[in-house]
């Protein structure tokens, strides 16, 4: 079954990363691999947002159609998705995080095909 991230963490985190300080404190309180999650997503974002593939990226979510796997210092997601213009893509991306998880230092992706919304329910995705 695909991991969920409380409302907390895929929709507020995000829009925290803006204040330093709040986006630091709200990640301490997360278990180590959720926070990897977490810091991989604001990474994730940033950089498809600056590399010009979906300007206007606005969530990324690890699991959809799989389990993203945390090992040692990396997230490796094959099944994601990261949402721009209320439209879902598909997503496989590694991320690199610091040995206490509190900062992504490598981000690459490959991103796939755009989602069908009939599907969004069951991959628990969202307008």
């Amino acid at each position: 079954m695909p991991r969920r991230f409380g409302p907390l963490a895929v929709l507020c985190l995000y829009p925290l990363a803006v204040q330093a300080g709040s986006i630091e404190r709200q990640l301490q309180k997360l278990d180590p691999e959720e926070r990897a999650h977490q810091v991989c997503i604001i990474k994730g974002i940033d950089t498809i947002r600056r590399d010009g593939k979906l300007p206007r990226a606005d969530r990324l979510t690890t699991s959809t159609t799989a389990r993203a796997t945390f090992s040692g210092t990396q997230v490796a997601a094959k099944g994601g998705a990261v949402r721009a213009k209320s439209h879902w893509y598909a997503l496989k991306f590694k991320c690199d995080v610091s040995p206490d998880q509190m900062k992504a230092l490598t981000f690459s992706y490959e991103i796939g095909g755009e989602i069908p919304e009939h599907e969004w329910e069951d991959l628990g995705l969202w307008r």
